[in-house]
């Protein structure tokens, strides 16, 4: 190897890690695997966090304008966490990076059942804020997963479908966790939240070390963001969709006398997200980007059609289930395909979910139409 040949280059991809981490496929394996724990922990927080928002939001604001904003705070904290999250990468590599992201929800976590305690809607908003910026920290596992995967589809949708196990348990959960904290209520459901992220943070704080450096040259960097900018375009719009929809959903089922088919209904909704993604890891080669995206944009419309047309369990279930499945294929086929050439600057990528969690926040604010 030539000195010159040593030299950083713009557009290569410098690793400053520890000498021999490289090509550690067991190491990196791991990593996908810790990274699944942890996505699945956070997934388990965030569905107990949204079944409790709306709710909440409708007890405690002080008017009926202001009932939804938790909700949106939770959101806005996502957001605002996007670009962070990528860049802090390569400050300090993924492992501080993602703990940092666990020790803001145990927080959250822990603000929310002292706001649920006091019946203060103030602290429930900023309980929710900081959940918010765990959950865009979490988000970010999926691009995380790609490099260590070695670029396959596998490991994202891995990642991406262990949220189906956290779906599936949770209404369990949180009957138990509700019966032990009575007569306050959806105290117990916040601690769980709350204890979710203290073990994402033990899953995040085991991952191998690394940290990646970037240079891109001003003409690749153009090109990257041609090639995001559609997907991150269809991915919004599938954020809008099912943020506002599911935001109104818990609302518009009390409105119809359904406040106790509420929790299963949402929970249902989740494993209908994540469910998908863990079917496609079996089978990574039908994991393809514009199929994905085409299917899961009619199923979205579907679901929206069905939304408005319902007034029972049945109705509000099903169109639950294609919003979850449509959001699903839509995130993930978005997902591979800001991938599909190799995987872009931190900056694209965190302007991908800045823009993903933008929408959705835009979403749980025209949820309160519903309010």
């Amino acid at each position: 190897m030539t000195a010159s040949s040593a030299m950083p280059r713009a557009g290569r991809l410098d690793c400053v890690c520890e000498p021999g981490a490289l090509g550690e496929g067991a190491a990196d394996r791991g990593g996908v695997a810790l990274l699944a724990i942890a996505f699945a922990l956070s997934i388990l927080s965030q569905v107990l966090t949204l079944s409790i928002l709306p709710l909440a939001g409708l007890s405690f604001a002080p008017s009926k304008s202001l009932a939804m904003l938790p909700f949106a705070a939770f959101y806005a904290g996502a957001a605002l966490a996007s670009l962070p999250a990528s860049l802090l990468l390569d400050s300090f590599g993924r492992r501080a990076a993602f703990s940092l992201g666990a020790s803001l929800g145990t927080a959250g976590g822990m603000v929310l059942v002292w706001a649920l305690m006091r019946m203060h809607f103030g602290a429930l908003a900023l309980g929710a804020f900081w959940l918010g910026i765990a959950s865009g920290f979490s988000l970010f596992y999926r691009h995380a997963a790609v490099p260590m995967g070695g670029g396959s589809r596998s490991a994202v949708l891995a990642v991406f479908g262990a949220g189906t196990l956290a779906a599936i348990i949770a209404p369990t959960l949180a009957d138990k966790a509700e019966l032990l904290a009575a007569p306050h209520a959806f105290v117990g459901m916040a601690v769980v939240t709350s204890l979710a992220y203290v073990l994402s943070l033990a899953a995040t704080a085991a991952l191998p070390s690394r940290r990646f450096r970037e240079n891109l040259d001003a003409a690749r960097s153009l090109k990257g963001w041609r090639k995001v900018l559609l997907p991150t375009a269809i991915g919004a719009l599938a954020w809008f969709a099912m943020t506002g929809l599911m935001g109104a959903t818990p609302v518009a089922m009390v409105g119809c006398g359904l406040s106790g088919a509420v929790a299963g209904t949402v929970a249902w909704h989740v494993v209908s997200m994540y469910a998908p993604s863990l079917g496609l890891a079996l089978l990574p080669n039908a994991a393809r980007p514009f199929p994905m995206v085409s299917v899961g944009s009619l199923l979205l419309a579907a679901g929206i059609v069905i939304f408005a047309l319902s007034s029972q369990v049945e109705g509000f279930s099903a169109a639950a289930a294609f919003l979850g499945i449509g959001w699903s294929l839509t995130t993930i086929g978005t997902t591979l395909w800001v991938h599909r050439d190799g995987t872009p600057s931190r900056w694209l990528l965190g302007f991908h979910d800045a823009a993903l969690l933008l929408a959705a926040l835009f979403g749980a604010l025209a949820a309160s139409a519903f309010v």
